[in-house]
This record gives C-alpha cells, structure tokens and sequence, in this order.
C-alpha cells in the first residue's frame, strides 16, 4: 500500500455544525469535510408539531377509511387511524432499530392489532377524550397526523410509555458496549407502565449520564401525565424542543468536530446545554463573529443554492432536474456534458453512480418526502442495473427517514418512498406566486389572441345589436401582439361580426386577464378575472 492510500485511510472526516440564529430565522447546517451534508431551518413563531403530545377529543369516527379525526385544538383535525388508537405491543417490536422505531409513525404496514370498525367506534364514541402525539404535520390541506404509541426523545434514551420494550440499539455494533449497555438498561428505575430504548448516542456514555437522561424523561412524562388529569381537551400537553436543542440533543455526537454559532445568546445556551452532557463537548462550541455572514464563511451559503434550484449540476458535467407536486417527486438524470471515461455503458454508469450519492443528498437537504421516482440514465446491463441499485441503498441508508427503494424497474426507473413529517425545504420557504398562480406559466400571446376573439363572437352572438360597438381592454403585452402580429386578423373579425372593436391597454391588469365592455354605456360584457 502506497503512502498516499495509507494516508488517506488515516484521514479523519471533518463534521461541523453551523447555526445561524436571527430574529426570524435558525438555520443550522451540517458540513463533512467542507460540504453541506445536512439542513435544517426553523422560522419564530412557526410551531413545531411532529412529537408533540395532545390531549384531544374525538370528533367522529370514519368506518369506511378505520380511522378517526380528533380535535387537539387546530383548525383541521387530527387523523389517526383505528390500529393506531391502541398502544401497540412493543415486545414484538424488539428487532426493530430504535431511532426509526422510537419515532417511527405506529401505523407502518397497518400491522397494528386491528379490531373491527365497528368495536373500535363503540369503544372511542364521539367525545371520547384520547392521548395523542403528532407524527406528521398538516401538510396542504391534509390535517396532522397522530398516533397513540408516544415515546419522548432524550440524548441517550428514548421512553416509550405504555410499552415494555427494553432494548439497545442496533447501531451499536461492538459486542462488548453491547452487553455493558443491556446491562446498565436493566438495572434503571424504567416504571412498569414504561419502555426504554438506549439509542446509538448512549454508546461509551457513562452511567451516570444514562440514569440523568432516564430522570428528565420520566419528569416530562409526569408532567404529561399531570396535564392529562388537571386540564381540559383540546390542549398541548408536551411540545418538541427548538431546533437549538434538538440539534444539541440528537447531532452532537462524538464524531463532531465543533458547533459554530453566530449569536451570544445562542452560544451561551449551547454552552449550558452541552455542559450537562459533557466537559469535553462543552470545549467544542465555538463564537463567530467575522465581518462575513457565518454560512458563507462556511461556504454554506453558495451550496444551499442548489437546494432551491430545480436543476442540480454534478462534477462530471451531468445534471439533475428536481420536480415537486403534491403527490410525488420526480428526479431526471441527464449526462449533460459529461466526458467518456470509457465505453458508452461504463460512461453512464459513472454519471448514474455520481447521481445517485446527489440524489441522496438531496432528498435530505430538501427533506422531501412521500414518493419519489427518478429517472436514472437508461443502462442495458443488469449488473450494472443491479451495481447502481445498491450504490443508491447505500447513499440512502444514512438517512435518518425511513425509507424503502425499489430495484431499476423495466422502464428504467428506480421508484422509492421516504418518510415525509414535514413539508419540504421548498415548500416551507417559498409561496405559490401570484401571478402565474403557481403555475410557474402563463398563458402566450398567441393564446390570449385566441381566447379573446372568441369571446368576442361569443358575446356578439348572444347579444346581437347591443354588441355593435366593444371596447376590449387588455394587458399591454397583449396589447403588442394584437397590434403587430394580428392587426388583420382584427379588421377580418371586425367584418365578420359587424362591430366596431376598440382596444385599450391597462398595465394594472393581469396578462391572462381582459375586459369586454359596451362601447356606448360602459357596462361590463365579460370580465375574464372573473372565471
């Protein structure tokens, strides 16, 4: 082995945290070796609802789709459905990893024990007050969804009330922390009522961290509890962190290098926070206060560009194009200007391989969700079909939604569903414009030409001699095409119908919008807005 390869596996991977705390605004980004890997961004006054916990009340129950909607206070219901309104056996959950488990939505599959619609409308009538957490935010028009199975996130631990699991997580490979794990997890005060899972961040902790963790959960659920007893539904009896410590709480790790932060008050917080955990972690926070703006002195700022943009570049030349709907993401993958590395297949392969670690990373920075289908460069090899396949399992498995890939289908195509909580990054900060309506589009020249002789010999047709003289007011860019391209056009209608036709331009008004007006009294004919 050469000194070059022997150094490059001695290289240690640089993580960082950046969080850029403003008035209006958190954004914290996580950046392995230089490159943004991570994203997150939380507005003030925006309300957090995924894992917080309500009381509510039952509205109605809905047979045909097993399911109720609960009021927990906001202006939709919340849906839960019937195999999530009784708190699963988590023993048979054991196999299960804890981190997607713990937060997972309990409905997975359906595999819930089920009873029949009709047994579960009796036992949670209308006004039936019930214990619910969020699992799945309003998104659109869709109302929250919640589930019964609560479980309360710690740094080290996740409780899961009204289970009896007990269990370490699967990500903690070594053998021997395995067993010192189980081991410290049997002796904790858990109560009977209560399960416990000890995530991947508990590995090498002490156990007096461990039992101080176990101590602040089992107080927020008393505090749960209490509110459950003494206040009246609907009401938020728990309520998720803000982002500052839930990136303390579940991104400060070991293998981060150091947490940089812009503002005093967010610093001094941190620095509170992370004592508590750990000394040496304490030493990693950092102060910025440079002349340049944090994220781009992190060079953040320039790669968050990408994730607002519907066309991605990639090194080698080629190009990804991102398009969102409501129902599904659709990702193509171009070769663009990429260069041969070698025969035509191995070419694409290369641009597909480079694709898929990009798609990966963006379906985290964008954190879209729901289903997701890309279009990878069609290749006719099936191992190289099935290469690509496991590259993109591989790119995907360190996302922290759940997710499930399917193999390169017969169209070419590599089909997948990720956990969607939220709505996405683009969603989130940008609203439907105005003026094409969100369309991204509107209508040409040519087509508001057309649309508007036609609407012309309509109301000619229907009112007859109280049509002979129209005054049609339109958006000056239509304006233009009317009188340069269809000015003949105008004088054959004006024959055709017998009116005489006179047209004004009014910059107020919307391009795909137009006025028909009697020329004589001014009456309004047709107003096209008002469709």
């Amino acid at each position: 082995m050469d000194f070059l390869r022997l150094f490059n596996l001695r290289k240690k991977t640089r993580r960082e945290i950046i969080i850029n705390a403003e008035s209006l605004e958190t954004r914290a980004a996580i950046m392995v070796d230089g490159k943004l890997d991570e994203f997150y961004v939380e507005r003030t006054g925006e309300e957090r609802m995924v894992g917080s916990i309500y009381k509510g009340r039952i509205q109605n129950t809905e047979d045909g789709l097993q399911a109720a909607f609960v009021d927990i206070g906001l202006k939709k219901n919340a849906f839960v459905h019937y195999w999530d309104m009784i708190p699963e056996d988590a023993a048979r959950l054991a196999e299960d990893d804890e981190e997607e488990q713990a937060k997972r939505d309990a409905s997975r599959g359906g595999k819930g024990k089920k009873q029949p619609p009709s047994a579960m409308a009796k036992r949670f009538p209308p006004g039936t007050e019930i214990l619910v957490q969020v699992t799945k935010a309003p998104i659109s028009t869709k109302g929250p969804r919640v589930t019964t199975n609560i479980t309360i996130p710690g740094r080290h631990l996740v409780l899961l009330p009204g289970s009896k699991l007990k269990g370490v997580s699967r990500k903690i490979g070594d053998d021997a922390e395995r067993a010192r794990l189980k081991k410290t997890l049997s002796r904790l005060p858990i109560p009977e009522d209560a399960g416990c899972i000890l995530r991947s961040a508990g590995a090498g902790v002490r156990n007096v961290s461990i039992v101080r963790d176990l101590r602040a959960l089992l107080d927020t659920w008393n505090r749960v509890k209490e509110g459950w007893e003494t206040r009246p539904a609907p009401c938020c009896l728990y309520r998720e962190p803000d982002l500052i410590e839930r990136i303390v709480r579940d991104s400060l790790t070991d293998d981060i290098d150091r947490i940089v932060v812009d503002d005093r008050e967010a610093y001094d917080r941190i620095k509170e926070m992370t004592g508590r955990i750990s000394r040496r972690m304490k030493n990693r926070i950092r102060l910025y206060d440079g002349a340049v703006p944090i994220f781009e002195q992190f060079d953040a700022e320039r790669q968050l560009e990408n994730v607002y943009r519907r066309k991605v570049w990639l090194k080698s030349g080629g190009y990804l194009y991102f398009d969102e709907t409501e129902a599904l993401v659709a990702v193509d993958v171009n070769t663009g200007r990429s260069k041969s590395v070698g025969t035509q297949e191995d070419n694409i392969l290369a641009c597909n391989l480079e694709a898929a670690q990009e798609i990966a990373r963006q379906a985290r920075l964008r954190n879209i969700g729901g289903l997701i289908v890309i279009d990878f460069i069609d290749m006719k090899s099936r191992k190289n079909q099935n290469t690509l396949f496991q590259a993109f399992k591989a790119a995907v498995s360190r996302d922290t939604a759940r997710t499930n890939i399917l193999p390169v289908s017969a169209l070419g195509l590599i089909e997948m569903t990720r956990q969607r909580v939220e709505g996405s990054v683009s969603s989130a900060t940008y609203s439907h414009c105005p003026y094409c309506r969100g369309r991204g589009k509107v209508l040409s020249g040519l087509s508001m030409s057309v649309r508007i002789q036609r609407r012309i010999q309509a109301i000619v047709k229907r009112d007859g001699a109280a049509a002979t003289t129209l005054r049609i007011v339109v958006n000056p860019l239509v304006m233009d095409r009317l009188r340069k391209e269809d000015e003949q056009v105008l004088i054959d209608l004006e024959r055709k119908t017998k009116a005489q036709l006179t047209f004004v331009s009014d910059a107020n008004l919307h391009i795909e919008d137009f006025r028909v007006l009697n020329g004589e009294t001014g009456a309004v004919l047709y107003d096209a807005s008002g469709d």
